[in-house]
């Protein structure tokens, strides 16, 4: 999939071709997450306006009251007059975004996992669509009702959560046992009559508000992949093709991004194209490391051991997925260009490409600076 966008909100120019593995870097505020909101829009416009409805959400024909609604508040303002969109080789209007007529289908293709998910818990409680301001950003507030819909349907008369023998295999479970939770289980308890998540040790119960950042980051995350990957026997959810994961890496150590990006790829592995954004150098490092693999005739077990997995058959699998991905990499500028950094490649002209986004320029920096000193005192 292809998308041109010019003078949206702060991109000045991008031209977007989706791979199997897509990843977006740059600054904040440069756009990354306003597009991906609007790939997602683009995918499941009739899906999200019947939601939206579903909770009384009313916008006429409005195209600012529409941006407001779903991007967020402020955001009414993100198209003007001379902003452009062309998918694939057609040209759309983004007021025609505000319409759902001539949509060929209302079932969701694209899940969405938002950058500002631990919003989604409070005190340990998922959070309802209802529970937001009408001025919250949509792919929150519907991310935020479907774990709370799992919690309630799929979890919530269980009450374990992790780990689950049918949710994640063991080459995913164990390092997430590991890094994330450190010997801890995660439990659903009912306290003053609602049912609450919390974590759990022996006779030690640790409520949401002693949990590590790390950890409330990343049980949303956890949900939301449990959502997308079911029992074994089946690879995904029915019509989703595509899933969004806004900055896995929150809060966590870097082992504990690296069991996280497994399971990422575990999604690939399952058939979905995933797109991550994201300010870690740990996800370009591991991006760059697949490129190498894939251009130099590596095979499965240089991957396995780049993501620290044994060689069985679901770590194979994964392995094998992960290999064979078409892998795109693009830099958000502050001054609104779009770039394809891609290669990867150390040794390019171009500064955003040559440091991976800005990610590793203070790395550079720093030993340059340390060099120095040594020097001086030699």
């Amino acid at each position: 999939m292809r998308i041109r966008v010019e003078k949206f909100g702060p991109i000045d120019s991008a031209d977007i071709t989706f791979g199997d593995l897509t990843v977006f870097v740059g600054p904040q505020a440069t756009g990354k997450s306003i597009l991906l909101q609007l790939l997602k829009l683009l995918l499941d416009r009739r899906a999200i306006h019947a939601e939206m409805r579903r909770f009384g959400l009313e916008w006429g024909r409005s195209r600012g009251k529409f941006l407001e609604i779903y991007f967020g508040e402020g955001m009414a303002d993100l198209s003007r007059s001379k902003s452009s969109l062309v998918v694939g080789r057609t040209s759309q209007q983004f007021a025609a975004l505000a319409n759902s007529r001539g949509v060929a289908s209302a079932k969701e293709r694209l899940f969405y996992v938002p950058a500002q998910r631990v919003m989604s818990l409070r005190d340990g409680l998922t959070r309802p669509f209802s529970d937001y301001r009408a001025g919250d950003p949509f792919v929150l507030r519907a991310f935020s009702e479907k774990l709370h819909q799992l919690l309630q349907t799929d979890f919530g008369s269980t009450g374990s959560l992790f780990p689950k023998a049918n949710r994640l295999n063991e080459t995913l479970r164990g390092p997430l046992a590991q890094h994330v939770f450190g010997g801890f289980e995660l439990h659903t308890e009912v306290a003053r009559m609602q049912r609450r998540i919390v974590l759990r040790r022996g006779r030690t119960v640790l409520p949401y508000l002693v949990w590590s950042t790390g950890q409330r980051e990343f049980v949303p995350l956890l949900l939301g992949f449990y959502h997308l990957l079911p029992p074994a026997r089946v690879p995904r959810r029915d019509n989703l093709d595509w899933v969004v994961v806004e900055e896995p890496e929150m809060g966590l150590h870097p082992n504990a991004i690296n069991a996280v990006l497994t399971v990422v790829m575990e999604l690939r592995a399952r058939g979905y194209r995933v797109c991550v954004s994201t300010h870690s150098p740990h996800v370009l490092d591991l991006m760059w490391a697949l490129r190498f693999i894939q251009e130099n005739d590596g095979n499965t077990d240089d991957v396995l051991a780049l993501l620290g997995l044994k060689g069985t058959t679901p770590g194979k699998r994964l392995a094998d997925a992960a290999l064979a991905s078409k892998l795109r990499v693009y830099y958000f500028a502050r001054a609104g260009s779009v770039r394809d950094i891609s290669r990867l490649d150390p040794g390019a002209d171009d500064d955003a490409e040559c440091e991976w986004g800005g990610l590793t320029s203070f790395s550079s920096t720093a030993g340059e600076v340390v060099s120095a000193v040594a020097d001086r005192r030699g």
